[in-house]
């Protein structure tokens, strides 16, 4: 497992690992998603051994069914055997079988027949015709609806060696791309989900933190206010150096105007800085407020 994401300790800003975090779940959702149908496949092969062995009993079943109505076949005979000899018996109860046999092989087929063909062939062909019409316009030859006609065997024989065409290519696409992967057990399977599902739960987190507007909006105003008091800082830094420079040199000088200029720069210089920084924490300010509107909207 990756270690980018087995701790969740920074709490600083973290928009820029977001591409980082999409392309991670994007590289192992396939993953999963194709050990999910490993497994499904070690499951529907177990449930199909349990259908087989129910599959046997079942047929264990119709066997002793068919010979419960032999069974009856013959108690009809031997019933009728009492009054008449068996063999005459035997043969009229085979008699009404066949009788009833014929009566319904003869009622479904002239049903067959009735509900021959199938497909609606008018409505079948009405559509080709459109589509035709649809693709080619004037163009189109209507004889190719037709089986028999030149057209139609000419343009099924077009089709085939298309299909075939397409099918050689497709095989030996394959063929170059045929990587034999060796069987993996289904131990192997439940471990890698259950690895993969936590590394999946962990990046969804780690995702939520990073998609969080109040989370993001903290953290900017978190760096803003840290450069904002290494700014005042340095401000305060070259104030002090500004003024040990000016005092020196006011200093030396005997004239008063010197002093008064060097006292104007001084003054000059802190102004300046001031004012460059006020913009900068405006804009924080204004960015922090919009992200804190655009988390509300978001949750409503």
């Amino acid at each position: 497992m990756s270690g980018r994401h087995s701790g969740r300790a920074n709490k600083g800003l973290r928009v820029t690992t977001l591409p980082k975090t999409l392309q991670l779940i994007f590289k192992l959702a396939p993953r999963q998603l194709n050990d999910e149908i490993a497994m499904a496949k070690f499951e529907v092969k177990r449930k199909g051994k349990q259908l087989g062995v129910a599959g046997a009993f079942f047929g264990v079943a119709a066997v002793f069914l068919a010979f419960l109505l032999t069974g009856l076949i013959v108690a009809a005979i031997m019933g009728l055997a009492t009054i008449m000899p068996a063999w005459l018996a035997a043969l009229l109860v085979c008699a009404v079988f066949l009788l009833i046999a014929l009566i319904g092989g003869l009622i479904g087929l002239r049903k067959f027949k009735k509900a021959m063909p199938l497909i609606p062939e008018e409505t079948v062909r009405g559509l080709k015709h459109d589509l035709g019409v649809a693709k080619e316009g004037s163009d189109f030859d209507a004889a190719v609806l037709d089986p028999n006609s030149p057209q139609a065997k000419a343009a099924k024989e077009a089709k085939a060696a298309a299909k075939a065409q397409a099918k050689a290519e497709k095989e030996a696409k394959a063929a170059a791309e045929h990587v034999e992967v060796p069987a993996v057990s289904e131990p192997e399977v439940h471990r890698r989900l259950k690895q993969r599902r936590e590394h999946l739960t962990t990046v969804r987190d780690d995702l939520g933190e990073e998609l969080d507007v109040k989370t993001q909006a903290q953290a900017l105003l978190g760096v803003a206010r840290h450069r904002l008091d290494e700014g005042k800082d340095k401000l305060k830094d070259s104030r002090e150096r500004v003024g040990e420079r000016f005092a020196a040199r006011s200093a030396a000088r005997s004239s008063g105007s010197g002093s008064s200029s060097a006292g104007s720069v001084v003054r000059s210089m802190p102004e300046k800085l001031e004012s460059r920084w006020k913009p900068l924490v405006a804009f924080v300010a204004s960015t922090a407020v919009m992200l804190t509107l655009l988390r509300k909207l978001y949750k409503s």
